[in-house]
């Protein structure tokens, strides 16, 4: 398994600098890019493709908190975490408010696909325009909940060197939590999205 934080050379901790981690690929790719050795042979070149695609990967990964802590987790416990799910009830609630309005928000999107006439779908525009409407106050509230988990992430960060056992536990859990708000948020901005056309 690739350790993303030594590829990027950044330290292996729960919270990283957005702008430095993007400084850092920038720094790199542009050394390492395949386009500086055209000239080169080609095993040369294939090789050159190869630890680009693999610094890409890395910055796909620690960019994102959650890719980040998954990745994180996998390298301290050696594996996957487990699937056990211990999720907050403003998550759950979150993420059950999320399923119902993009269950609505899919019902009106099917009707209006199967609706010819011009002046009916001009009547629901009112419609569609409420249903965006809830769609991004669902969608602020669930950036409010991240917002939430990542001051919480700091929190643990600070923590993360302190002599004694490091809070996997709580890193997990915050992989779990930040897990169903990036769902959520996916799927809350697929349907606005869809609602706009």
């Amino acid at each position: 398994m690739p350790d993303y934080f030594a590829l990027l050379q950044q330290p292996r901790r729960p919270w990283l600098d957005p702008d430095a981690v993007k400084l850092k690929f920038l720094a790199l790719s542009s050394e390492i890019h395949p386009d500086r050795i055209h000239a080169a042979p080609d095993a040369e070149k294939e090789a050159a493709t190869q630890r680009f695609a693999e610094l890409n990967a890395a910055w796909q990964c620690l960019r994102e908190p959650k890719d980040r802590l998954g990745h994180l987790l996998e390298l301290e416990l050696g594996a996957r975490p487990k699937d056990a799910q211990n999720v907050s009830a403003a998550t759950m609630d979150l993420y059950f408010e999320t399923g119902r309005l993009c269950r609505e928000a899919d019902a009106f999107l099917e009707t209006k696909a199967r609706t010819t006439s011009p002046l009916v779908k001009a009547q629901m525009f009112g419609q569609g325009a409420l249903l965006t409407d809830r769609l991004v106050g669902l969608q602020q509230l669930a950036l409010q909940h991240q917002a939430e988990l990542l001051a919480d992430l700091k929190v643990l960060d600070a923590a993360w060197e302190r002599p004694g056992p490091r809070p996997l536990e709580e890193l997990e859990r915050l992989y779990r939590l930040l897990s169903y708000v990036a769902r959520s948020l996916g799927q809350i901005q697929e349907r606005i999205v869809q609602l706009s056309f």
